[in-house]
């Protein structure tokens, strides 16, 4: 299993990577060092909310050609979910899931103090276009920086603004401002309600939209990014630009005996984000956190030899793992992925040989 990193990093890739972590200090937004969240909730309690995309914003449509629609087999396709407790402190920090809604997640992030929403995207496109084989290097990471922003990255999809993971995020945002002012979603807006204030949006997803969220944070700087199984595109270049949010805002967590692994997703999208600056690989079932602050994690837990399980297994829900009574047995782990201190890291680990980068090349062999 290619989990293991030896080799010598070039010096100009450690100079930036190092400039990106001087230059991410402090933790916190000058916003947030000025405006502390507060709650103006006389009934605190924790609140879960929903609504429809298409309800919120009559300038949604649909594009049924990627999977992106309203409705399908009878069943609403873009509801939108959203979760905080007021009875918690907040972080002020919000999370943007990218996949579907996950109400065990949620209710883990509210006990965080954590603000959490989930929004209708087009993430449906990974089985119909660029199919190519091999795939253009640049094809699928446009498409998700597309879909993410609503700007023409793309010639293979044409999605608008108001349909991207941006626009519906200020938008739900905007909404539940209105529905529930007592847990000031207000916070998350800039002044004039336009737009988010991406430095306290952490992005999360799993799988899919784990290397969505990592494509975006290259693109758009965040307070944080929380890759579960991912990110993946092992024949995408986008992991080596150079990435708007600083590596050491990354973390990813996943299973060794997922496919991932064994295609060198994982070991290569890591690297290349230079997550190895940040400390060694560290298996969470024989350490405790801090994990040697490091923002590299993997789990090797009994999932009976199934690639399947083990590939969902580091989120919670049915494929995770579990002790004697029936209790999670990644729980620290999980809340270490979204409150860990951006600011602490581990020491700087060298590149590993046998993690193929260039995968492109090793295709035409």
């Amino acid at each position: 299993m290619k989990y293991n990193c030896f080799n010598k990093k070039s010096a100009s890739r450690y100079l930036m990577l190092l400039c990106a972590v001087v230059f991410s200090f402090p933790a916190e937004s000058s916003f947030a060092q000025k405006n502390k969240l507060r709650y103006k909730d006389r009934t605190p309690q924790y609140y879960k909310l929903s609504a429809r995309a298409s309800k919120i914003d009559s300038r949604t449509r649909e594009y049924p050609k990627i999977g992106f629609v309203f409705e399908a087999g009878g069943k609403v396709q873009d509801l939108e979910h959203a979760a905080v407790d007021t009875r918690v402190k907040p972080r002020g920090k919000l999370v943007i899931w990218m996949m579907s809604h996950n109400e065990r997640l949620f209710d883990r992030l509210a006990s965080y103090g954590l603000h959490s929403i989930q929004v209708h995207y087009a993430n449906r496109w990974f089985s119909k276009i660029c199919r190519d084989n091999p795939v253009g290097e640049t094809c699928r990471g446009n498409v998700r920086l597309e879909a993410a922003t609503g700007e023409d990255f793309s010639d293979q999809v044409a999605i608008a603004k108001p349909d991207s993971m941006m626009v519906r995020a200020v938008q739900y945002v905007k909404w539940l401002d209105k529905k529930n002012p007592q847990a000031n979603w207000r916070y998350f807006l800039t002044k004039d309600g336009s737009d988010l204030r991406w430095e306290d949006v952490i992005m999360a997803g799993s799988s899919h939209g784990s290397t969505t969220s990592a494509r975006f944070a290259v693109h758009q700087k965040v307070s944080r990014v929380v890759m579960f199984c991912g990110p993946r595109d092992q024949l995408q270049n986008w992991q080596s630009l150079p990435s708007k949010t600083p590596s050491n805002r990354y973390f990813g967590f996943s299973h060794v005996l997922d496919g991932g692994w064994t295609a060198d997703h994982y070991c290569r999208s890591w690297e290349l984000l230079g997550l190895n600056e940040h400390g060694p690989i560290v298996n969470v079932d024989f350490s405790k956190p801090p994990y040697k602050n490091t923002r590299r994690l993997i789990t090797n837990f009994d999932v009976g030899d199934n690639t399947r399980r083990a590939h969902s297994s580091v989120v919670p829900g049915g494929a995770a793992g579990k002790d004697a009574k029936g209790n999670f047995i990644h729980e620290a782990v999980w809340k270490y992925l979204f409150t860990h201190p951006i600011n602490k890291t581990g020491q700087a680990t060298p590149l590993d040989p046998d993690c193929l980068k260039d995968q492109r090349k090793d295709l035409k062999k």
